[in-house]
This record gives C-alpha cells, sequence and structure tokens, in this order.
C-alpha cells in the first residue's frame, strides 16, 4: 500500500473513500459533505461512541465517519485500533485510495497510529495459499492519505517504515518450520545485510561447537538442520551512546525435545522463533531509519526435535563461559540457545543488553496478551525499555528478581539447572537462568510469549504480530 501525507483538503486528495473521526461532545469541524454527516450524526447512525463507523455518499463522495470517544482517551493506541476497523470498513465498500482527516489538534503520533493499524491490519501472509477466495484477494485499498492541517509527512513517513518492518517479521512467524529453517532464517539476515549495510557474520554446527557453546549445542543436538548464530552489526558515522546488545531466540520449531509437548501443545511451535524475528527485522529497520545507534544482533537459530542424538533429561552441558548446566527439562531450550547468545553479545562488547523471547507459558498465566513480562538487573535501563514500549503501544510489565528465585535454579550435579522441579515463578525462574549470563551489563529479559502471535489486537488478527520491532526501534532512538 503507498502511504503519503498532504496538507490539502481530503477532497483533494484524490481519494474515493474519506474517513472522518469525531470525538465525543464534538462536531463534525469541517463538514465537507455538505451537512451529510452532520446529519448522520443527528439521526444516530452515525455515533461519537469509539468503534462505531457509519457510511455515508453526499457532492459525489463517500465517507466513513468513525467514533473516536473522549479526546482525552484517544491515543497513538486507540488510533491504530480505529484505522484498523475503518480498513475493514473501506474494504467492504471496494475502496482504491483511502484518505484519514487527521482530526484535529491531536500530536503527530496520532497520525503515526492511523497509518500502522492501517498497514498491520492490511497485512496478509499468502505464501502458500493457491486458490484464494475473494476475500483474500482483496488487501484493500492500494493507496493511503492522510490529509492534515500540518506536515506530518516525517511521521507518516516513519510510521509507514516501521509497520514494514513489523509485516517482514510477521512474515517469517507465519512461515512453518519446513520452509522457514535455521538456514533459510540466516539466508533472509544476510539479504537484509546487503541491501541495509549491516555488516552480518553467521557460524555454523561446527563453530558454534568450537567456541565451546554448549548450552546452545544442547538444543540443536536432536536436529539434522543445520544451526544459525546470526550476527548482525551497524555502527553508523556519527554515532552515540553504548553499544546496544540485541539478543533474539529463534527455535524455528518447538517439540519440546525429549520432554515432549502434548500434541495440542505443540501445533504452533513454529512461532518459537518469533524473538529472533524481531531482533532481525528491527535491526534492519534501524539502518534504513539511519538512527545514530550502534549495535550487534544475536540471534541463535535452531529446531528443538528428538532423535537419537537428543539431549536428555539430566545431561550436563557447559555454556562458552564454562558455567555448566544440568538440563532436567529438554522443553526448557530456548535459555540455552539465549545463554549462549548473550554471552556471545557481551564477548563483542555490548554495553546494553534486552533479549526477546517467546520463553514461557507462565508469563502468558500472569499477563495474557496484553503486556509482555519484563525482568531486568538494572532500574535505569528497564525504565527505558519501559517508555520504549510505552510510546510504541507494545508495553512490558516489571516482574521481580530475587535471590531466592536465583537459589532455586542452583545445581546439585551442576552449577545451574535449566528449570525448576515445580512450575512455580516459571518465569522468572527463566530470568534468573539468563540473569547469570547478562553478568553485570545491563539488561532486560522480554519474556513475549503472551504477545507473540495471536494477541488479540484487532490489526494484527491471527498469526505472528511482528511484536517488538517497534519497540526495539524505538529503543534505538531514544
Amino acid at each position: 500500500m503507498n502511504v503519503s501525507a498532504t496538507t490539502q483538503s481530503p477532497q483533494q486528495s484524490g481519494a474515493d473513500t474519506i474517513a472522518i473521526g469525531v470525538f465525543e461532545d464534538e462536531g463534525i469541524a469541517h463538514d465537507v459533505a455538505s451537512g451529510a454527516l452532520t446529519a448522520l450524526l443527528e439521526r444516530g447512525e452515525a455515533r461519537r461512541t469509539f468503534g462505531h463507523l457509519a457510511v455515508a455518499h453526499a457532492g459525489g463522495g463517500r465517507f466513513i465517519v468513525a467514533g473516536l470517544g473522549a479526546r482525552g482517551a484517544f491515543d497513538a493506541e486507540r488510533a491504530r485500533c480505529a484505522a484498523a476497523a475503518v480498513l475493514a470498513r473501506a474494504r467492504e465498500l471496494g475502496t482504491a485510495t483511502l484518505c484519514w482527516e487527521v482530526p484535529h489538534d491531536v500530536s503527530d503520533e496520532v497520525a503515526r497510529g492511523l497509518v500502522e493499524g492501517t498497514l498491520l491490519a492490511a497485512y496478509r501472509f499468502t505464501r502458500f495459499r493457491s486458490a484464494q477466495d475473494d476475500e483474500d484477494q482483496a488487501h484493500g485499498p492500494a493507496a493511503l492519505v492522510l490529509s492534515a492541517h500540518h506536515d506530518v509527512g516525517a511521521a507518516v513517513g516513519r510510521a509507514a517504515a516501521l509497520a514494514r518492518a513489523q509485516n517482514a517479521a510477521r512474515d517469517l512467524q507465519n512461515r512453518p518450520a519446513n520452509d522457514l529453517t535455521p538456514t533459510a532464517l540466516a539466508d533472509h539476515a544476510r539479504a537484509l545485510a546487503g541491501t541495509t549495510g549491516l555488516e552480518v557474520e553467521v557460524l555454523g554446527r561446527a563453530e558454534i561447537e568450537a567456541r565451546g557453546m554448549g548450552a546452545f549445542a544442547a538444543v540443536f543436538h536432536g536436529s539434522d538442520e543445520e544451526p544459525a548464530l546470526i550476527v548482525l552489526r551497524h555502527a553508523p558515522q556519527g554515532a552515540r551512546g553504548p553499544l546496544l546488545g540485541m539478543v533474539g531466540k529463534a527455535v524455528t520449531f518447538d517439540s519440546g525435545g525429549l520432554s515432549i509437548k502434548t500434541g495440542a501443545g505443540m501445533v504452533d511451535m513454529k512461532f518459537d522463533m518469533s524473538g529472533g524475528a524481531a531482533v532481525i527485522e528491527a535491526a534492519a529497520l534501524i539502518a534504513r531509519l539511519g538512527l545514530p545507534t550502534r549495535f550487534v544482533a544475536v540471534v541463535g537459530a535452531t529446531d528443538n526435535v528428538i532423535s537419537a542424538r537428543s539431549t536428555k533429561p539430566g545431561d550436563i552441558v557447559s555454556a562458552a563461559d564454562g558455567t555448566t548446566i544440568e538440563v532436567n527439562n529438554t522443553d526448557a531450550e530456548g535459555r540455552l540457545v539465549l545463554a549462549d547468545c548473550l554471552l556471545h553479545a557481551r564477548a563483542l562488547g555490548a554495553e546494553r543488553l534486552i533479549d526477546l523471547a517467546t520463553l514461557t507459558g507462565g508469563v502468558v498465566t500472569a499477563l495474557g496478551s496484553v503486556y509482555a513480562g519484563a525482568m531486568s538487573n538494572d532500574d535505569a535501563w528497564f525504565e527505558a525499555v519501559r517508555a520504549a514500549g510505552e510510546a510504541a503501544g507494545e508495553p512490558v510489565w516489571r516482574l521481580p528478581l530475587h535471590r531466592r528465585y536465583a537459589d532455586a535454579i542452583k545445581g546439585t550435579y551442576a552449577d545451574i539447572v535449566n528449570t525448576g522441579r515445580d512450575r512455580k515463578a516459571h518465569a522468572i525462574m527463566g530470568a534468573e537462568f539468563l540473569h547469570r549470563f547478562a553478568g553485570d551489563v545491563p539488561w532486560t529479559h522480554v519474556d513475549i510469549a503472551g504477545v507473540a502471535s495471536d494477541n488479540g489486537l484487532p490489526y494484527t488478527g491471527k498469526g505472528g504480530a511482528g511484536w517488538g520491532v517497534r519497540l526495539l526501534a524505538g529503543l534505538a532512538a531514544s
């Protein structure tokens, strides 16, 4: 979808459908339809209630009147939701070009939300559809125009870039494990590096093992697929601030290993690479936007499957720093991958660390699909992550770390165990495991298991949500 901004009136935009929002206790700012829109409100066909839509035809044009609710409650997130609702109606109407009249006296963040909500809601994954019906083919308008009294072009352009990167992460998430193998993900990262100027390095099985990354290796031992440690680096001229380390879990399919999942719990395990997808696409986006941020992105890609070579419950392995780990549950594999990835990011000089991972079902029980869970060893760094998430519409909620949680992962036969014997504080236990490998570097772990897919937002729908791309881009810009 082509996206642009204009200071011309909506009627001058060339759009065949114009969306106009109305707040509670307010009227239509400029009833460009010769009073027809005001009449719609007076008759009750259009309402100011948030989410309500009405359609009018007047003066040779077509209008969607969108209720926006209370002005004080209308923010970028509500704009995304309103945009998704309007897009659905515009699709039904066969819209070719949709123009949103940006409400008067709102921030540029609202304009950004309208763009993001539209582009994210317009997303469709059709890679494997051979016989699409009319609804699947109708991806919606070919163009979106935002009409505002002042120039919102910069906000609109940035929002379009963010949404497109998020949709690219969704493409990765939605690909099945027989298509998106670790090798395919590494090839995708190489291709992105070639178009964005990122420096890329990919280590395979032999190199990972040669570097002593026994925690990571414990996960891929059972697989015939070649694993990949994907590293993307960026050091633009004039860069400021500490070196940012972004770490992502990319388990392209998780059977649970010998601690096998139930059949019902396994069907969506292609989404276990969602953190890695967000990190890779955010890295490319940060470079495209020209943000003056130095970073190293480290993504551990493998599948976790069963063979005679699989790691067995009770096996003891060593991470790259020599820490010995008793693997008492092979379905707690993500933290094994991330342990060596965090160590590698530190070895490459990362001065701030953030990792994204679909790590635990426990965080879903605690927070559902509203917040990602976050745990951190540094208050100031967590606050930067929290603020970036809040601004991006990808909120995180902090859960505690504590010495008693750390004590609970101390091992009997090795330094530590990869999970406790019960599921108490399951999400925190996973974070405490990772905490050991973050060391003294300011670090925040973001458990995205509840928000990465099927998260219930009207603009992301079913499947991969690309959650984390906007947060990471915002963090890099802060």
